[in-house]
């Protein structure tokens, strides 16, 4: 009875068959999710999960067209050791790039204070002794592994080791604080005693746990990673290049699609690659930039600096280093009791033209220095009162001053009459700095006082720093690697580290000081400092002359360069995400 309607059965069959493999065939071309972290997740795995990254980004130019890319080629001056964070305060060129490759749980903003990094937010107990850290979820390493508090443990815990080789005051501060791990995104750290500047600490890059599980502190410093590292931040390594076959000398990152799917990632970041040339001296390295061979190249220290203000062809780009050149008093010294006079400490302030000394001798290397504080820091105050300079009003404070105490010291060194008291200025054998200090001790001479240069090499200079086998001395005091505005291990009573040379003593500069240190919130601490720089001026602690200028030249064809707070010479990448090049047609 159907063999009439055979062929028709037959094309229904067929039909059916091609709407069926119609079906298979589109499910299986849809494009399934990428998985990434999720705020339910409430345990951390006991293994990492590989996340994938997506094949193409926004400015992300695939391997195969990198010579066509973007690229801000700069010079450094020294050699690779480890890119690791752990160890970046002790190699300048470690942590000029490291600084591109890893991120903290804080960051150093325009303005040298801590804002969010890997941490989002955090929680600071009443007694300032507890900060509790909640983490991004939204982060991954550069191999698309997640990142969570796993990373955040592993990293102190190399830290707090015993064996920790790296910088023994960094690996001694952090066994001081105990990391605790709350969940998967939540981290506790327990100080001993309140420290302002804690949120300044977390700053230090955080390693990836699952590419180092099992290495331990004293292994990590040899450890291969050291030279293929994987961090979070915006740019990974790409190569390290050696031309001569030994060291690598040419050190190529690019811009990390995982950092790109990140909200502060997804704009900007015009160079998709960054290449640091490394050079044996400076001479070298300058050359190079000169020859077009490199694009930038920053100056480590004023005779370099010079050397870079003179290349008019390039942008050149300045900021306040964050160092003071202060000339400081002995207080401790019996011969020169009269420094803890107040009033003859605002005399020889008030006696001093300070601005003329410094464009004389410093014009375009450093700017005249107003506060014991760096300017460009959030605690730095710009409306201090000085008092002008004035001889006769300089005369009059040290006429009045009570000398009783050096009249021993005037009698055995037969002074004239005349002179109310003498006394020597240690300074390093520089010609500059000698003969700043030489015009010095010429406009105290105006004041009835007899003063001496004495320049000496810099081993002398520091070991007699050290010893306070000085009478007064010109000193730069360096913030060192962290941002925050604390200075209380050069003025405080009882220094921590041996760097109040003069032992100055002062108890309403230690009450602020110590007050400033302890207090984690921020608008305290802006009135503790505050205060602190008022007192330092009316009472003539020290008296601060400089602060040297960071110097950074670049090719013309590179743009948006801006710098902010130097917090370390690595914050000039700070606004890197705006930079710009212009290639040649």
């Amino acid at each position: 009875m159907l063999r009439g309607f055979r062929w028709q059965i037959l094309v229904l069959v067929m039909a059916v068959v091609l709407f069926a493999a119609s079906l298979l065939s589109r499910q299986d071309s849809t494009p399934q999710p990428t998985p990434v972290p999720t705020a339910e997740t409430t345990s951390i795995p006991d293994s990492p999960t590989q996340i994938p990254l997506p094949t193409s980004l926004p400015g992300v130019i695939p391997p195969s067209s990198l010579s066509e890319t973007p690229t801000y080629r700069e010079a450094l001056v020294g050699n690779i050791q480890r890119l690791n964070p752990l160890f970046a305060n002790l190699n300048p060129v470690d942590r000029d790039i490291s600084s591109l490759i890893f991120e903290g749980l804080t960051r150093i903003d325009a303005y040298g204070q801590p804002v969010p990094g890997l941490a989002k937010s955090w929680i600071i107990s009443s007694d300032a002794l507890e900060y509790i850290v909640q983490l991004r979820e939204d982060v991954l390493w550069q191999d698309g592994i997640g990142f969570n508090a796993t990373d955040v443990i592993y990293t102190f815990s190399l830290l707090q080791a015993n064996d920790f080789p790296g910088d023994a005051a960094l690996g001694a501060f952090w066994r001081t604080i105990e990391v605790e791990l709350l969940d998967t995104y939540l981290v506790r750290f327990r100080l001993t005693q309140p420290l302002g500047n804690f949120l300044d600490a977390l700053s230090i890059g955080i390693l990836p746990e699952h590419a180092l599980r099992g290495t331990t502190a004293a292994q990590i410093s040899n450890h291969p990673f050291n030279l293929s590292p994987i961090g979070t931040g915006p740019y990974q390594l790409e190569a390290a290049r050696s031309i001569s076959g030994s060291q690598p000398e040419i050190i190529d990152l690019r811009t990390a699609p995982a950092y790109r799917q990140r909200p502060e990632g997804q704009s900007g970041y015009a160079l998709d690659r960054l290449t640091f040339r490394l050079y044996n001296s400076f001479e070298q390295a300058l050359s190079a930039l000169r020859s077009g061979e490199v694009d930038g190249l920053a100056g480590r220290n004023r005779s370099e600096r010079e050397a870079l203000l003179g290349l008019s062809t390039l942008n050149i780009h300045t900021a306040i280093d964050p160092t003071l050149g202060v000339l400081i008093f002995n207080w401790q010294r019996d011969s020169v009791a009269f420094f803890r006079e107040q009033r003859v400490r605002i005399g020889l302030q008030t006696g001093l033209d300070r601005s003329s000394i410094i464009e004389r001798y410093l014009s375009g290397a450093a700017v005249l220095a107003d506060s014991p504080l760096i300017p460009g820091s959030w605690a730095y105050s710009a409306d201090l009162l000085w008092p002008r300079p004035s001889v006769e009003a300089a005369r009059q404070l040290l006429e009045t001053a009570n000398l009783r105490r050096n009249d021993s010291n005037a009698e055995a060194t037969a002074e004239p009459t005349s002179t109310l008291f003498s006394f020597s200025i240690l300074v390093p054998n520089d010609p500059i700095l000698v003969g700043m200090m030489q015009e010095v001790a010429a406009q105290w001479s105006q004041l009835n006082i007899t003063v001496t240069v004495d320049a000496v090499d810099l081993v002398t200079y520091q070991s007699r720093l050290d010893a306070g086998e000085f009478d007064a001395a010109l000193v730069e005091l360096s913030m060192g690697q962290s941002a925050d505005p604390d200075v209380y291990q050069f003025w405080d009573q009882e220094p921590p580290e041996g760097k109040n040379y003069g032992g100055m003593d002062d108890r309403r500069i230690n009450e602020e000081l110590e007050r400033a240190r302890r207090d984690p919130n921020g608008i305290n601490r802006i009135i503790r400092y505050t205060n602190f720089q008022r007192t330092f001026i009316e009472r003539a602690i020290a008296i601060p002359l400089y602060y040297p200028l960071y110097t950074y030249v670049t090719a013309p064809q590179i743009s948006g360069i801006q710098l902010g707070y130097m917090a370390t010479p690595a914050s000039r990448f700070y606004t890197l995400q705006d930079w710009g090049i212009t290639l040649p047609n």
